[in-house]
């Protein structure tokens, strides 16, 4: 059973007047623009340009052309009712070493950015990192290197010092379990690494950094900021009840949710992690003063829910699913989990092979808020790709993607009634982009781009969204 089952389709969920009614992109996915006003690569840059290793050799050089286009954007989002806007800051644009001064470029377009959003009633929330690391720092080692997670404090301190002044809502990173596992150990994100102890490596430096990242916000930005980090926690269902297959869930929660959680929340990484990982290393490389210094106090916890992840423990020789919704790779982006399967989940699919299933998500939440009492959380990411196509009269109709934000919207809003304290609620994304190793081939935007002419068209369930966000109320689509 699906939340949207639990209580009548039709009744309407009325939300918290304050609650937070957004979108979200990422630079890379959007921006283009890649080698103007001091821009360097990224890695993703890099990645994208190697050949086999995005759909068609798609990349992001022009990508939406936000770079150019974000003040017709903007006009975008206050059409659409919403009263915040999460973005990401490319990293190589205002700091293309990544190290160093700025590019006052760079952060110009930032700033014009968020001027324009406070200027149509929309608060920015700003993300540091998501996954574009200066390719200059990873042919230093990247996030496997410990200079990496220093040089990320040293950027945060940057960018706040810049737009302090204007944006209170700060992330650190995203997802930074895809950054760690899939860039340095499946291989299928960039930089296309495939070592599952450079993996854990850069899992410990990226919690380093984000601790640093935080000390440096706080020491820069005025008194009531609201720091965040926005993880992927995966929502973990053994497929029996037997002993190994909780086995298996405990094992994935440890290298999935609890190496973040533990360091950045608890001050500590979990024994058992430890010790599911002691064959690959001995985790000399944590130092006297590391997780304490991961441990910062948040305002936030956010949190990017997409579908449930299903798993079983199976015996060495037997057939192995590995459907966890993570790309295709030889080599395993769950250190220490040799022995997990991965199933799907029955029921409906998105353009993904993702189930839809707002269920977890309402379980998700409730268990974090649990386990973390006190700490207020906020939906950072959630959506839906499917394969939209523009009909006859120019219009774009998604009831599939309506539908499972609606039915998403209605778990946040029961673990809401149940005392969970979410504070908002960030469609992915805003526009059609383009979705990493998946090209332009995937759509999950609100909005519909024309990739020949630029041409944005709002779909639907945009449509549908805007009513939703505008009066706080949850309807069904077929209400709107």
């Amino acid at each position: 059973m699906t939340a949207s089952e639990t209580r009548p389709l039709t009744a309407t969920r009325s939300f918290p007047a304050d609650f937070l009614w957004g979108s979200a992109t990422a630079a890379y996915q959007i921006e283009g623009a890649a080698r103007e006003d001091g821009r360097t690569p990224s890695i993703w840059d890099t990645f994208s340009h190697t050949p086999g290793k995005v759909f068609e050799g798609h990349t992001g050089d022009v990508a939406v052309d936000h770079y150019h286009r974000f003040r017709d954007d903007v006009r975008l989002m206050a059409d659409l009712g919403l009263n915040a806007y999460r973005f990401s800051v490319s990293w190589s644009r205002v700091q293309p070493t990544g190290r160093g001064p700025a590019v006052q470029k760079g952060l110009d377009f930032y700033r014009q950015l968020v001027d324009e959003l406070l200027a149509a009633g929309i608060e920015p929330a700003l993300t540091l990192y998501h996954w574009d690391l200066p390719q200059e720092l990873e042919d230093a080692g990247g996030w496997p290197e410990r200079a990496t997670a220093e040089r990320f404090g040293d950027y945060a301190a940057l960018v706040a010092d810049a737009l302090g002044d204007r944006v209170k809502r700060w992330t650190t990173l995203n997802e930074p379990w895809c950054s760690a596992f899939l860039g340095y150990g499946s291989g299928v994100h960039a930089p296309g690494r495939t070592n599952p102890v450079s993996a854990l490596r850069a899992a410990h430096h990226l919690n380093l950094g984000h601790g640093l990242a935080v000390q440096a916000l706080r020491s820069a930005l005025p008194e009531g900021s609201q720091l965040s980090v926005s993880l992927n926690l995966h929502e973990i269902r053994p497929l029996t009840p037997s002993a190994e297959d909780v086995e298996a869930a405990r094992r994935i929660d440890a290298v999935g949710n609890r190496v973040w959680l533990g360091p950045m929340l608890e001050g500590a990484y979990p024994e058992d992690l430890l010790a599911d990982t002691a064959h690959l290393t001995d985790w000399s490389f944590v130092r006297d003063g590391d997780t304490a210094t991961a441990h910062q106090p948040l305002d936030l916890l956010a949190i990017n829910y997409y579908a449930p992840t299903v798993v079983s423990r199976v015996a060495q020789g037997d057939e192995k699913p590995q459907d966890d919704g993570h790309g295709n790779s030889e080599h395993s982006p769950w250190p220490g989990a040799d022995d997990v399967a991965f199933h799907r989940a029955p029921g409906e699919r998105t353009a993904m092979g993702w189930p839809v299933d707002a269920s977890a998500l309402y379980d998700l939440l409730k268990r974090t808020a649990d386990r973390y009492p006190g700490l207020p959380l906020v939906i950072s990411e959630n959506g839906a790709a499917y394969e939209d196509e523009v009909g006859p009269d120019g219009t774009v109709h998604d009831p599939e993607r309506a539908a499972y934000v609606h039915a998403h919207l209605d778990a946040v809003h029961r673990a809401i009634a149940d005392g969970v304290d979410v504070r908002g609620y960030f469609l992915w994304s805003l526009l059609d982009n383009f979705e990493w190793a998946y090209g332009y081939a995937k759509r999950f935007g609100a909005v519909h781009v024309d990739y020949d002419t630029l041409e944005r068209t709002p779909k639907s369930s945009a449509l549908w969204y805007a009513g939703v966000a505008r009066s706080g109320e949850l309807r069904a689509p077929g209400d709107a």
